[in-house]
């Protein structure tokens, strides 16, 4: 079965129990679900895991989790678990959706080192292409432009950036585009300058 038809059978199974957009979000076989209280995300795993299961599926107890989000300094006293089918599902600080990290606090510190992670990861499956001295640089920008730089900027449409976050996100990439010049730090050659000889402009 393909995902996309996946996504088809399980939003006519459960449409009768998903609820408004960024309160139920289902991707093929991932299952979010928000509320504003403990007590209501209970009730809701427990009527997904119930209409899931009347038709043959099952929610997995072993890879389902919960996060508290916390975005501001007031003190919550909440001591109660959440569970599943009487099961205590384990509390996690982040979590990782759609290749997104999220953690409770809100803040993406995770998110922007998973980003950069991704892309240095890429980098070293086509290292072999972007350092070859006999291939020519307008090449080795083509293929920057259209498979590293796109994970590096995989959602960060959505972040709340901070400009300590596009520094750094900026430095990992000035690392390996100074790789592809065959430049150190040592050659005192400006960021612009390496951007320049690239055609790429700043992260």
């Amino acid at each position: 079965m393909s995902p996309f038809l996946f996504v088809i059978v399980m939003d006519e199974l459960t449409r009768v129990i998903q609820d408004e957009i960024l309160w139920c979000m289902l991707f093929v076989d991932d299952i979010v679900l928000v509320d504003e209280t403990r007590a209501g995300v209970i009730a809701k795993l427990e009527l997904w895991r119930q209409t899931l299961e009347s038709r043959g599926f099952r929610l997995s107890r072993t890879k389902t989790e919960y996060m508290m989000c916390k975005f501001s300094k007031q003190k919550i006293r909440d001591y109660s678990i959440v569970t599943l089918d009487g099961q205590e599902i384990p509390m996690n600080s982040h979590f990782k959706y759609l290749s997104s990290i999220i953690q409770k606090d809100g803040v993406i510190n995770s998110d922007v080192n998973h980003r950069i992670q991704a892309s240095w990861l890429k980098w070293r499956s086509a290292i072999g292409v972007l350092c070859d001295c006999n291939i020519l640089l307008w090449l080795e920008e083509k293929l920057y432009r259209t498979d590293i730089r796109p994970v590096f900027l995989y959602v960060t449409e959505c972040w709340a950036i901070k400009r300590y976050h596009a520094q750094k996100m900026s430095v990992g990439e000035m690392h390996m585009l100074r790789w592809m010049c065959d430049n150190t730090r040592r050659d005192k050659v400006r960021n612009e300058d390496i951007r320049t000889k690239i055609g790429v402009a700043s992260i």
